[in-house]
């Protein structure tokens, strides 16, 4: 039914940071320019950025857009590497399944990609995957980023799969996957109990081993 499996990384292979972390560390990316900054600019670019909500933020402060995002992608990156050198981010217990698909296997995360090759690097997960996509740490990044199907598509021809499932825990995973022309499945770990979604996805599921369910 389809040629490739594609995953999203965070909240759906390993446990996502804590919103509390990320903001910390955007927090520290406006101490670097001496600034304390408005709770609302702080959410802007603490998780999930727009390119709108971003240009804001250096607009109210006159940031340099690319000094500014550099900085806050470091602190972030850095310490979700810490979280996962002190074992307080971990894989989900399913993570195994990974080894019993038959279709080449891709992943297309909004993280960044250092972020994401050390993960894929200590959880030694890289073997299962054809290719992979974080996004760079620069301003034309936040724009690339889904529900942009900029790295999807870059994935599908990596691989060299017309059709392709998208597995994503969050809506902008829904609707990236449609943007590229796929099909998509909703993973609702713990942490999307209660998460609603305004658009519909293809199927949704609770674990990696349902997947199996939907190719066959």
């Amino acid at each position: 039914m389809y040629d490739a499996v594609l995953f999203d990384n965070d909240g759906v292979l390993v446990k996502p940071p804590k919103r509390e972390l990320l903001q910390e560390a955007a927090r520290s990316a406006f101490e670097e320019f001496d600034v304390d900054p408005a709770e609302d600019h702080l959410a802007a670019v603490t998780h999930s950025a727009t390119p709108d909500g971003f240009r804001e933020v250096c607009e109210a402060y006159g940031f340099d857009p690319n000094s500014f995002w550099e900085t806050r992608d470091s602190a972030a990156s850095e310490i979700q590497l810490r979280e996962i050198e002190a074992g307080r981010t971990t894989t989900y217990d399913d993570i195994d399944a990974l080894s019993s698909f038959e279709q080449p296997l891709g992943l297309v995360s909004s993280n960044q990609q250092a972020t994401v090759e050390f993960m894929l690097d200590y959880f030694e997960l890289a073997r299962h995957f054809e290719t992979y996509y974080g996004r760079p740490p620069t301003v034309e990044g936040i724009r690339r980023k889904k529900p942009n199907p900029h790295f999807l598509d870059r994935a599908l021809a990596d691989i060299g799969a017309e059709t392709a499932l998208f597995v994503g825990d969050s809506e902008s995973d829904v609707v990236a996957a449609d943007n590229a022309g796929l099909d998509s499945a909703f993973i609702r770990r713990p942490h999307r109990t209660e998460y609603e979604l305004s658009v519909e996805p293809t199927y949704e599921i609770e674990g990696l081993p349902e997947i199996f369910e939907i190719l066959d």
